[in-house]
């Protein structure tokens, strides 16, 4: 069954999980949904504090307040953690749930979609807190950030991909946790959210370019902060990436996924 199909029969099913992930992630708490608005200030209260104030870190010469640095550093978060909650969820995603593998008929393989859902809500929420502070501080934003939306695509892709690969990976390998806990540590220093990718020295650059964090951060960055849009070959080779990654993630967890029951 290819991911179009099984996305189009199941979309029901996705919709219902994706809001059951959402409130079962807030719930018996005393804040429930504010915890969305809350996370991330806080997170980004304790880095533009070390690399805003301790480090004196500026953007450019057009953003150079701390002020800017905050913006920008928000918006490339918000990118970022659509990345950082699918593939820290992925481990596990199978694993944490022996009773659809085992016991009922279920479509495993939408699981990611349900993952990246719930981030996507997650962006949302944090989107609106970042265009309240952006219409605060600028005004309404460049008609290029009509086009921030598009870079999500190829990210999305990515993530899905990655998603299938290691949720089927973590059925055989527990220690994979720890190891994508890493592997997300080193994804968020080097997909340029603390500094933009000018920054990096030519050849590093171009490698920088190819991640699809990275690219996603800049494209988002430059549509609604610059007044500017990559390049359609650019995006197009983005899009390609993204899209070979879900489709071999998408193989491989089909491939694997009948040798689930018997492991778990």
């Amino acid at each position: 069954m290819g991911i179009p199909r099984s996305v189009w029969r199941n979309k029901d099913l996705i919709r219902a999980l994706v809001v059951r992930d959402i409130s079962q992630k807030y719930k018996g708490s005393l804040l429930g949904l504010i915890w969305s608005l809350l996370n991330p200030l806080l997170l980004i209260s304790v880095y533009t504090f070390v690399f805003g104030i301790v480090f004196g870190r500026t953007w450019s010469s057009s953003y150079s307040s701390t002020t800017d640095f905050v913006m920008i550093l928000f918006a490339g978060l918000l990118v970022f953690n659509v990345f950082a909650d699918c593939f820290g969820r992925a481990p596990t995603l199978i694993t944490s749930r022996v009773n659809y593998v085992k016991r009922v008929i279920f479509p495993l393989e939408i699981l990611p979609f349900v993952c990246l859902g719930a981030a996507l809500f997650q962006l949302f929420v944090g989107a609106l807190l970042w265009l309240v502070g952006y219409l605060v501080l600028y005004g309404l934003p460049n008609a290029s950030a009509l086009f921030a939306p598009l870079f999500l695509l190829p990210l999305c892709l990515f993530s899905l991909g990655l998603s299938w690969l290691f949720a089927a990976l973590g059925v055989y390998l527990r220690d994979l946790r720890q190891i994508v806990g890493i592997l997300i540590t080193i994804s968020l220093f080097i997909s340029a959210v603390f500094y933009p990718l000018s920054a990096i020295p030519g050849p590093y650059r171009r490698i920088i370019e190819l991640i699809p964090t990275a690219a996603a951060i800049n494209g988002v960055r430059q549509a609604v902060f610059f007044n500017g849009v990559l390049s359609l070959d650019v995006f197009a080779v983005q899009l390609s990436i993204g899209a070979a990654t879900a489709v071999c993630g998408f193989a491989w967890f089909q491939k694997t996924r009948k040798g689930f029951a018997d492991v778990l």
